[in-house]
């Protein structure tokens, strides 16, 4: 395996973030790669958010995987502050060599130094091989996730 460099994502690498979100059956209904604008305007929101960390991991030069962690403070469980990783997607063709392990220990090991007393993250339902992956991680699938969409 080659030199694997997880850094902050800049706006250069949103196109092949959007590529890694739509490249499942999922994300090919939600988004749009073939129109960045609405994920340019999403990365400048993010990048000037302090409690807001995109990531990618890059191989010999090439995205190949990403993940967003959200650091919230709050005041439940003694004012925690608990982050949130969102959005790992690793490149098919890297899928089953540790790529995704090393994100998500990344993003503990981040949480952790950013003083986070815990993590969470939501995986769609149908995403059974996510939650194994995550389970294998020591995440316990603890809470009912609701959405409701807005119009």
């Amino acid at each position: 395996m080659s030199y694997l460099d997880i850094r902050r994502a800049v706006a250069d690498d949103v196109a092949a973030i959007v590529a890694l979100l739509a490249d499942d059956p999922l994300g090919a209904q939600r988004e749009s790669p073939d129109d960045l604008a609405p994920y340019l305007a999403a990365f400048e929101r993010i990048r000037t958010d302090p409690n807001q960390h995109l990531v990618v991991a890059v191989r010999d030069g090439r995205v190949v995987g990403t993940l967003q962690l959200t650091v919230v403070p709050g005041l439940s469980r003694r004012g925690a502050t608990r982050s949130i990783i969102e959005a790992v997607r690793i490149h098919a063709d890297a899928r089953g060599d540790g790529l995704g392990t090393r994100l998500v220990e990344w993003a503990i090991e981040e949480s952790r130094r950013l003083g986070c007393r815990l993590v969470q993250l939501t995986s769609d339902s149908t995403r059974r091989d996510a939650h194994r992956f995550y389970e294998r991680l020591g995440f316990e699938a603890s809470h009912v996730g609701f959405k409701l969409p807005l119009r």
